[in-house]
């Protein structure tokens, strides 16, 4: 062969090797085509089996059941005498002491916790005005008391008079007329008798409101205790109702608790309690149910009870919470 037809040969050979490798490379191609496809559709498939599965397997979430709680407390009492309450210890006297009439306050003669007696003056108001009008009316009575006995004597004197009258007239000594001067002037002093006599009345009256006016101006205790709140300050002006002091009396005490209908046959009146508080963890105060109130309370399902504290502690004060349960 020539140079000629060797270059060709080998040129012919170099065409046909490329198209060899295209093909291959071509078919290739198409083989992994087809692969990365049926992959892709297993994927679909497999996630679509896995959501039917989870679909399946997934259960509708069923509502809750809502039920109503028990009251604080009281959610087991199985055994009463494990039933722990508290409650609040008060005296069995107590009260507001408030201002009965318009005034100024011109003195405060106790302060908080100051133990007081009956009757004790705690506060004055200002009473110089009604001084004054007590002594105007006690001179009124005088003067019309005075005026009563002059015309009380007159009317003696008128009487006996009379009688003299009418045992003149009766012996023709005396006119007519003359007796009848006499009957006059008895009938004149028992009217003056009578007039003064409302008039010291009506004095005495003035005079009653006037001491009471003024006693309203004196604050007083009206049992004996001890001060529990004040409310008034110097030179205050009060009127009628406005409350100054708070007075509790130190005994009886009594403690108030309620218990749970379920447990309320196992307090009885007369049954006894042990009391403890928080602030004096190793005191134990004894007492004794004294009432039990005969309703139950609808809303609650509880009733009132209240005990007598036997022999209270000097620790114990109205106002402190106890804790209550059935003594062993």
């Amino acid at each position: 062969m020539g140079v000629a037809d060797t270059m060709e040969l080998d040129w012919v050979v170099i065409r046909m090797a490329n198209a060899y490798r295209y093909l291959i490379r071509a078919y290739c191609v198409a083989v992994i085509a087809t692969a990365a496809v049926t992959v892709v559709c297993a994927g679909c498939d497999s996630h679509s089996a896995t959501l039917e599965a989870k679909a399946a397997t997934t259960s509708v979430p069923q509502p809750k059941v809502v039920t109503k709680a028990a009251a604080p407390g009281f959610e087991d009492t199985p055994d009463p005498k494990s039933f722990i309450t508290t409650g609040p210890l008060v005296a069995e006297q107590q009260a507001d002491v408030a201002a009965e009439r318009n005034g100024r306050v011109v003195s405060i003669l106790v302060r908080i916790g100051d133990r007081v007696k009956k009757g004790q003056l705690l506060a004055q108001l200002d009473d110089r005005a009604l001084k004054a009008a007590c002594d105007s009316q006690k001179a009124r009575r005088a003067a019309a008391q005075a005026q009563l006995r002059e015309w009380e004597a007159e009317q003696k004197t008128a009487e006996a008079d009379l009688r003299r009258a009418d045992a003149m007239r009766d012996a023709k000594i005396i006119s007519d007329e003359n007796w009848e001067h006499a009957k006059y002037r008895v009938d004149e002093t028992v009217a003056e008798v009578a007039r003064f006599r409302e008039e010291v009345s009506a004095v005495d009256a003035d005079l009653s409101t006037a001491d009471l006016q003024l006693e309203q101006s004196r604050v007083v205790a009206p049992f004996t205790g001890v001060v529990g709140r004040s409310t008034v300050r110097p030179a205050q002006e009060v009127k009628p109702g406005d409350v100054l002091f708070w007075i509790t009396a130190e005994s009886p005490l009594q403690v108030l608790f309620t218990v749970p209908e379920t447990s309320m046959a196992a307090f009885k009146t007369g049954k006894p309690l042990d009391l403890t508080t928080a602030d004096y963890p190793g005191l134990h105060q004894a007492a004794r149910i004294a009432r039990v109130s005969p309703v139950v309370d609808p809303a609650s399902g509880s009733i009132q009870v209240i005990g007598a504290v036997v022999r209270p502690s000097r620790l114990l004060k109205p106002g402190m919470t106890m804790q209550v349960r059935l003594a062993p």
